[in-house]
C-alpha cells in the first residue's frame, strides 16, 4: 500500500475530503449575482482544499516539526471555514441553512479527529526547529546537548601516546 493510500484510509482525511464536497454543494446553491457571496465562496474553497493537502503533507513529512507545522494550517483554515459558512446564516438572501448547519457538524467532528492525529505525531522523530515553534514538549535543543568547549578539547587525544 502506497503512502497516499494510507492517507486515504485515515479518518481525518476521510472527513476533509467529505468536507471539501459539502463545501462544493454549498456553493452550488448560493446566489450568484452577489459580489460578497462570490468573495466568500473562493474562501471557502480554498479553505476546504488546502485541509487535505495538508494532511498530506504531514503524513509524508513524517517528521514531529514539518507534521506540527502543517496541523497548525490545517487548524486555521478549519476555523476560517467554520467563521464563513456561519456567517452566510446573517446573510438575507441565503434561506438554504441546512448546509451551514451540517458543515459546521462535520467541522465538530473533524476537530476531535484532529485531536487525536496530532496526539499521535512520534515526538521522538524531529528535527530542531530553529525558530523553537514546533520543537516536541520538552525537546533539548542541540546547542544544550553538543555544547561544545574549546578547553575541552585536547589534541593529544587523537594521538597515541607511545609515539
Amino acid at each position: 500500500m502506497s503512502n497516499f493510500d494510507k492517507t486515504e484510509n485515515l479518518p481525518i482525511y476521510q472527513k476533509a475530503e467529505l468536507i471539501f464536497q459539502l463545501v462544493e454543494s454549498l456553493m452550488a446553491s448560493l446566489p450568484e449575482e452577489d459580489e460578497y457571496i462570490q468573495h466568500t465562496k473562493e474562501f471557502m474553497r480554498a479553505d476546504a482544499m488546502i485541509i487535505p493537502a495538508k494532511i498530506a503533507g504531514a503524513e509524508g513529512g513524517d517528521l514531529y516539526s514539518i507534521r506540527m507545522q502543517n496541523a497548525a494550517i490545517i487548524r486555521d483554515h478549519a476555523m476560517q471555514l467554520y467563521v464563513q459558512v456561519g456567517s452566510l446564516r446573517f446573510y438575507e438572501s441565503y434561506k438554504d441553512l441546512e448546509y451551514v448547519t451540517l458543515i459546521r457538524k462535520e467541522l465538530d467532528e473533524f476537530q476531535l479527529l484532529f485531536i487525536d492525529w496530532v496526539n499521535g505525531f512520534d515526538t521522538n522523530n524531529h528535527i530542531w526547529d530553529e525558530w523553537c515553534l514546533f520543537n516536541p514538549p520538552g525537546a533539548i535543543p542541540p546547542n544544550e546537548i553538543d555544547r561544545f568547549d574549546e578547553d575541552d578539547f585536547d589534541i593529544d587525544d587523537f594521538f597515541d601516546k607511545e609515539d
